[in-house]
């Protein structure tokens, strides 16, 4: 249980640190006369996220929160994932956040991550929701929350970054 309890502490710790690094992006960006565009919809993003630490540690709770049989695979491709995703969080520099915002002027990045595939950070957080879980053998909030955390990307926050992307040059 208590390797449950220290991945549980670490993953929100990092979640902590990420949202004070946005803000402090976000006042960055703002300061050059960026501006965030699809806000309505942010508060369900950090609903769904919240939700799913709660539902993580319920579960876990429940069934011991002891790593599962096949835990080094799952635990390994989250540990990879986090690579990936701090790729992201450098290779966007000071222009990386939880939000979206438009900043006129700036050209579209294209490195890193970004020079193979769009929106990579979602996918890496796709990737997380699934395989955290699934180490500790919460299988409702794998299944539950992957598929939420799909419909609101596909559905909603990618065509809302889309068309903040048509709008640079």
């Amino acid at each position: 249980m208590s390797f449950f309890f220290t991945v549980c502490a670490a993953v929100a710790t990092q979640r902590v640190s990420e949202l004070w690094l946005a803000n402090r992006n976000g006042r960055y960006i703002r300061s050059r006369g960026g501006y965030e565009v699809g806000a309505g919809h942010y508060k369900y993003i950090v609903l769904l996220h919240v939700c799913f630490f709660l539902s993580l540690l319920l579960e876990g709770m429940r069934t011991g929160g002891e790593p599962a049989p096949w835990w080094m695979a799952t635990f390994s491709l989250f540990l990879l994932a986090q690579l990936f995703r701090y790729w992201c969080i450098l290779s966007l520099g000071r222009r990386w956040n939880t939000r979206i915002y438009v900043l006129p002027d700036a050209p579209l990045v294209r490195r890193g991550p970004y020079r193979f595939v769009r929106h990579p950070n979602y996918w890496i957080v796709t990737t997380e929701l699934l395989v955290l879980p699934l180490t500790f053998s919460a299988y409702f909030t794998a299944a539950f929350f992957t598929l939420c955390n799909l419909w609101l990307l596909l559905r909603v926050r990618i065509p809302a970054e889309e068309r903040a992307l048509r709008d640079q040059p």
